[in-house]
């Protein structure tokens, strides 16, 4: 029987991939539902090449959909992924919606028992507890999907998580890796959406930029893995070949390389716990090869890019912090896309409203209630915190 997919989020960079991925796995998987804000038309072409799938547009009304997409199998306007996923019941969904919004289609595919293959890191990072104790009751399973994070999931799965000795976590150090502080309190937007390595969409690119990114990353791997962040190393490796590695306790360093494709992560996700066969990431290791394959691996610089230390320090604290370092990054890097702050602000922002009071009972983790209303008093604060410096600001 074919495993039934939803791909949420499917104008975005991992929705498309995920849509490469479904074309080549039609033997075993069949998508039965596309999501997107508003973006109906790039979707068009699915109607047609999936003509039994269901599709879902919050930011849009039924008469704002073309005809071509059929009544029957369309979800519009207010909570029109909840509606969807309780309606259609996928037996897998992956999570590509960008920021905070892809906590709630979460936690309802993982409440309805669906396996969730989760690109959108937030998810964890402002609820696992609540996300992981919904998936035990249902034994829904959740599988990674970003490049470093699905890496570690993976190899702690094949050598065992009793071996564990350590995680590097790789980081690409973004465009800014080789620029001096001086420089970079003139970064302009362009600048920051400009990666030298990954195709992405605007928020993970930013994040990837000021290693945000890198950080929530962190606070995911620790949660999901279930290790303290100090067992966590951030290794910056400019090739993004090596996804990341684990020591093991026998002192064996294992890692995972592939060319960078985001449509690898999600095969393997698509058909966890089996390995089967694809040719994404597929490298070439040939000794005549025209471009030699060098790799190499770097200290981050915590001082430029305070963003990775920030991460740290929330995850070892804990209760809301995470959630707030989430909440006020998202809050502070709208904000520099809008021009009203510097780059340089968005740590400065983040480690201000951070230095306020985010400590929560457990209790508080795991209600979904309190965990808005933090999430909604972090922004209010990231909206409202003066920045140091508007320099490099058009």
């Amino acid at each position: 029987m074919k495993k039934k997919i939803a791909v949420l989020g499917a104008t975005g960079s991992i929705g498309g991939s995920a849509i490469d991925v479904l074309r080549a796995c039609r033997d075993y998987c069949e998508p039965v539902l596309f999501s997107a804000r508003s973006g109906c038309t790039p979707l068009l072409p699915l109607t047609r090449e999936f003509p039994a799938a269901a599709f879902a547009f919050e930011g849009l009304s039924p008469d704002d959909v073309p005809d071509d997409f059929d009544r029957r199998r369309l979800f519009c306007g207010k909570d029109a992924v909840i509606r969807a996923l309780e309606e259609i019941r996928p037996d897998l969904a992956v999570n590509g919606i960008s920021g905070s919004a892809g906590l709630l289609p979460s936690l309802k595919t993982v409440e309805l028992g669906g396996g969730l293959a989760l690109a959108n890191k937030e998810s964890v990072v402002m609820a696992w507890e609540l996300l992981k104790t919904t998936a035990a009751r249902s034994g829904a399973e959740i599988v990674p999907v970003d490049s470093e994070c699905s890496a570690v999931f993976h190899l702690v799965m094949r050598h065992g998580k009793e071996n564990l000795a350590g995680i590097v976590l790789t980081a690409s150090g973004g465009p800014f890796r080789t620029w001096t502080l001086e420089q970079m309190r003139h970064i302009k937007i362009e600048d920051a959406l400009n990666h030298p390595t990954w195709k992405m969409g605007p928020k993970i690119t930013l994040d990837s930029a000021s290693l945000a990114n890198k950080g929530l990353e962190v606070i995911q791997i620790s949660k999901i893995i279930d290790v303290p962040p100090d067992m966590i190393q951030v290794s910056i490796h400019p090739q993004s070949i090596v996804h990341s590695m684990i020591h093991v306790s026998d002192g064996a360093v294992y890692a995972a390389l592939s060319n960078p494709d985001m449509r690898l992560p999600i095969h393997q996700a698509l058909t966890y716990p089996a390995v089967i066969a694809s040719n994404w990431g597929k490298m070439n290791f040939a000794m005549d090869s025209a471009a030699p394959l060098s790799l190499t691996f770097e200290k981050p610089d915590m001082e430029k890019f305070p963003m990775l230390k920030l991460a740290y320090q929330a995850a070892k604290t804990g209760g809301f912090y995470p959630l707030c370092y989430n909440a006020v990054n998202e809050a502070a890097a709208e904000r520099f896309i809008n021009g009203d702050i510097s780059f340089l602000d968005i740590p400065e922002i983040v480690e201000t409203v951070l230095n306020k009071d985010w400590n929560a009972p457990a209790c508080d983790t795991k209600n979904i209630t309190a965990i808005l209303e933090a999430d909604t008093r972090a922004r209010t604060y990231a909206r409202t915190t003066a920045g140091a410096t508007k320099a490099g600001v058009a």
